[in-house]
């Protein structure tokens, strides 16, 4: 015996009508979640491509930012639509070739400048959308010199033998045994993020020393820490969401403030990502083996210390106070500080040498350029990168100081 159907309602028809008009409509906005262009210029912002070309007061992505090297300097290119002076002319191919193999229009080796040996980890779908969102930046007529390299290494043709030392085409493969969240974190820090590239040493021939990867390198007169998780110089101190928080804010208090290059990556780039990418990328770098290079070798402070106990109490113990313990919201703490931990001390030296702005709800800092003398300098920061339980190498030197001074 069949049951009788009962018949639809018009009030049910509508709740069914509508339900169905959501999930189509909510199909829609994920589609539309986002256009290729959109996640081209996310992309492009995770590769800090704005940062590196566009110079001091120059036009978005035309170009002509110095980029120095220990072969001479460069200028970086107008990566603007340009027919004559930028990419205009370049195709979607074009602009692969020179991300995934460090070869341009014409068919030359690129300078390692550009990172392609850390862009050749993009896939083609996201090249391409960043290639898209470049086409829809504002054309910028400015032609740029690229090369002011010293000779031998101003000729294309030497890039040949450093790419067979030290480039590996191939684009990014998932590791399975993984999961999602890692993957993505791996993909941004060893992709586009190019992490790496600031935070590695290099060698004679300006490639990567790869058994000392994200060990902290000199960057422009700064040391890029230490990314490994040892817990004295690395991120071993440091949550996943610390490190997250870092790369939103610059700041993650009672650790470290950004400085310097990092401050404007972080600006440009990082500070613009989503929640969800940065906490991966914290993640992945939490997973770096660490070092165990950077816990060993350290020396015993110098015989200066009684001197820089002095220096540090007549000009900073009366913001930073005794033990460098700082006063929180106000002055930061020295004691376990990565800047004043760090292998190389550029970064304190540039702070103690030139200050700190107000900033991120810190006091400002007032340079003691004219007042201390380089061996001054020096060794106040070498008695606070050794007391109160730091133990960084006291390796500051008047001639680094030196050296720091005459580049202003």
């Amino acid at each position: 015996m069949k049951t009788a159907r009962r018949p639809i309602s018009f009030a049910h028809f509508w709740q069914l009508f509508v339900l169905l008009a959501a999930i189509v409509a909510g199909g829609r906005a994920v589609a539309a979640e986002q256009t290729q262009v959109e996640r081209g210029e996310y992309l492009a912002r995770a590769g800090d491509c704005m940062g590196c070309h566009t110079a001091k007061g120059g036009a978005p992505f035309a170009g002509g930012l110095r980029i120095d090297t220990p072969f001479g300097y460069m200028l970086s290119s107008n990566i603007t639509p340009d027919l004559e002076t930028g990419i205009g002319r370049d195709s979607s191919a074009d602009f692969y070739r020179a991300l995934h193999d460090g070869v341009n229009r014409h068919g030359k080796d690129m300078y390692p400048a550009m990172p392609y040996d850390f862009y050749t980890k993009l896939t083609r779908a996201d090249v391409d959308a960043i290639y898209a969102y470049l086409r829809t930046v504002k054309p910028v007529h400015n032609a740029v010199e690229v090369n002011h390299l010293r000779f031998p290494f101003d000729l294309r043709w030497t890039m040949g033998a450093w790419r067979e030392l030290y480039f590996t085409e191939g684009t990014y493969r998932p590791d399975p045994t993984k999961t999602a969240a890692w993957n993505r974190g791996a993909y941004l820090v060893e992709g586009p993020g190019h992490c790496s590239d600031c935070h590695s040493p290099r060698n004679r021939l300006g490639g990567i020393e790869k058994d000392r990867q994200y060990s902290g390198a000199d960057v422009d007169g700064w040391f890029a820490l230490a990314l490994a998780p040892d817990i004295a110089n690395g991120l071993g101190a440091w949550s996943p969401e610390d490190i997250a928080r870092y790369l939103k804010t610059g700041v993650t208090p009672g650790k470290d403030n950004a400085l310097g290059p990092m401050a404007d990556f972080i600006r440009d780039s990082t500070s613009h990502l989503t929640d969800a990418d940065r906490l991966a990328m914290a993640g992945y770098l939490k997973s770096i083996p660490p070092d165990s290079r950077l816990r060993t070798g350290r020396v015993d402070p110098d015989a200066t210390k009684r001197r820089g106990a002095q220096l540090y109490s007549d000009n900073c113990g009366s913001c930073h106070q005794a033990l460098g313990r700082g006063m929180a919201g106000v002055f930061p703490p020295l004691t376990g500080n990565p800047e004043v931990l760090a292998a190389d001390p550029s970064n304190l030296l540039q702070i103690i040498d030139r200050g700190i702005p107000a900033r991120l709800g810190y006091g400002p800092m007032p340079g003691f350029q004219t007042q201390l003398t380089d061996q001054q300098v020096a060794e106040i920061a070498n008695y606070v990168r050794s007391s109160w339980g730091n133990k960084a190498p006291p390796n500051a030197t008047s001639a680094r100081v030196a050296t720091l001074r005459a580049g202003n």
